[in-house]
């Protein structure tokens, strides 16, 4: 068993209060809490490279069951505010950082980072070396760990905590953050759009507007803001939807468009709406249903066309993975947070065509179908904060519900 101890520094000096953070494979971090009290939890231990965007991490579904590791060292300084946010509460299951600011500066903030998760009931770990943690998760591959303020347990019985739980591996954790009944979103991005910006930044967007059928597998709120900012007509509907209320919405004219969200867990244990997926997408009874997926979506529409997915050694966490967009040759630095994959051979097989690749590994960041209006991303183009290169993947979808035709980006 490896031990680290927490370092000495004006962020640590003013925290008394202890906490560990212990591995699967033997090593316990020791830091000082912050965030909640009297918090033990087991998840998966995960890290993520973006300079910023912590409370948007933070909030994130697809997060959920895991423990965030931040690798840029400083973690607080701008607070938080009641609009950066991706859901309706914290969904980590920890927060790891090398160094916790506790003076928010920025005119939004309403609260300091700490009291943020000591009112969600998340513990937070601060003052540990994040490189050395890092580099023992990109070595080894992200594993269980467990996050504990409580000084009883040894750190031999907290490492024994973390090897007894159960993998991300088949758990299907949709449930846990999708909706149960119909929703209607009407809200924008604001202030923070695109066109206020760039003008004629959605010049692909059709001339009416479309009606969006988005089923929540644990959606962000800024990829339902950006349908919205197009002028789409959102209904945020349950992932258990069937295909055929989906077939028979879009055969009476309601739906032009089918939207498949984000979400956490193991895609290949997701297996109600793969299979309502195989019905609405590989079996269109005739229809024309235009399809676009985002991360989690872009893995069940694989595995609903009958490819096969997989989990990556340690993800793709962070604001700056370079992706090529092979039908146009453009690269894009994009955000991104998965932690599994689609096999590209078995998804050419399944007779998709690939059109985006992460240059990074090589793995597979988005296809297409060539026979119908069907495609899908890994990564995250809605990502606020982030960077915007894949704002145009909306655009694309509205212009597919346009013309019904297959995508194709020029």
């Amino acid at each position: 068993m490896i031990q680290h101890s927490a370092s000495v520094g004006a962020n640590s000096r003013q925290e008394s209060r202890p906490a560990r953070l212990a591995l699967a494979d033997g090593a316990v971090f020791h830091g000082a809490a912050f965030g909640a009290k009297g918090v033990t939890r087991t998840a998966e231990v995960v890290f993520n490279t973006a300079m910023c965007g912590y409370q948007e991490a933070l909030t994130d579904p697809s997060y959920t069951g895991q423990i965030l590791v931040m690798t840029y060292p400083m973690m607080g300084n701008y607070g938080v505010n009641p609009e950066d946010v991706e859901s309706r509460k914290v969904q980590v299951s920890g927060f790891v950082v090398r160094e916790l600011v506790r003076l928010a500066c920025n005119y939004r903030a309403t609260l300091p980072l700490d009291e943020y998760l000591e009112k969600a009931g998340v513990l937070g770990i601060t003052g540990i070396d994040t490189r050395a943690l890092t580099r023992r998760l990109r070595s080894a591959g992200v594993m269980q760990g467990v996050i504990s303020d409580d000084p009883s347990p040894t750190d031999q019985q907290l490492v024994d905590m973390a090897r007894a739980a159960p993998s991300m591996a088949g758990q299907n954790l949709v449930p846990l953050v999708g909706c149960n009944a119909k929703q209607t979103w009407n809200e924008t991005l604001g202030e923070w759009s695109l066109e206020s910006q760039l003008p004629g930044a959605h010049a692909n967007a059709g001339p009416r507007t479309y009606r969006v059928l988005a089923l929540d597998c644990g959606a962000k709120s800024n990829i339902l803001r950006n349908l919205s900012q197009r002028g789409c007509q959102v209904e945020v509907v349950p992932h258990t939807i069937s295909a055929a209320e989906i077939k028979e919405r879009f055969r009476r004219g309601e739906a032009d468009g089918l939207f498949i969200s984000n979400g956490p867990g193991d895609p290949a244990a997701v297996n109600a709406t793969i299979n309502t997926l195989k019905q609405v997408v590989a079996d269109p009874d005739g229809l024309t249903i235009p399809t676009f997926g985002i991360c989690l979506g872009h893995q069940l529409l694989g595995l609903a066309i009958g490819a096969r997915t997989f989990k990556l050694p340690f993800g793709h966490r962070g604001a700056n993975q370079p992706v090529k967009n092979l039908m146009n040759g453009r690269v894009e630095i994009t955000s991104q947070n998965h932690g599994f994959a689609v096999d590209p051979k078995s998804l050419e097989q399944a007779g998709a065509e690939p059109t985006h690749v992460h240059l990074n590994d090589g793995t597979l960041a988005g296809f297409r179908l060539k026979n119908r209006p069907v495609f899908c991303v890994q990564y995250h183009p809605e990502a606020s904060p982030g960077p915007h290169d894949s704002a145009y993947l909306f655009d694309a979808f509205v212009k597919m519900m346009d013309d019904k035709k297959p995508v194709v980006f020029s």
